[in-house]
């Protein structure tokens, strides 16, 4: 990594940014793009372990209008590299694949404290789990 934030791309593409730090008001509303460089979302909100400040998760909004009707999908951090070229983040996910992952946070009183549930979804998406095994 660069001192600018220099990274590998979740498909494999390096991508560099001005600014090594992004405020977290930014992230949120972001466009995310598939390895096909086509939308299939926008960042709705990051979950960020209390303990090490590590960004976790990003739950990526879907359809709906303003707001209205859309579905939130979680997917791990690690999935997304993001693009100066598209100006928003990309993975190398499909819409469709975003969709048929495990997926909890549609149930409003989750507390984000069953590790196995998040196991599941780490192993649907073939990262490691950001707490370690």
């Amino acid at each position: 990594m660069s001192q600018f934030g220099a990274t590998a791309g979740a498909a494999g593409t390096a991508t560099t940014s001005a600014n090594p730090l992004i405020e977290s008001d930014r992230v949120e509303g972001t466009e995310v793009y598939g390895a096909d460089r086509q939308h299939i979302g926008s960042v709705k909100r990051l979950m960020i372990d209390k303990v090490s400040g590590q960004v976790a998760y990003a739950e990526l909004g879907f359809g709906g209008f303003l707001g209205l009707g859309e579905e939130t999908y979680t997917i791990p951090w690690g999935k997304l590299t993001y693009d100066t070229e598209l100006g928003g983040y990309r993975t190398d996910l499909s819409e469709s694949q975003v969709k048929d992952a495990p997926n909890f946070y549609r149930e409003n009183e989750y507390g984000w404290s069953d590790r196995e549930r998040e196991r599941d979804l780490h192993s649907y998406y073939g990262v490691s789990p950001y707490w370690g095994l």
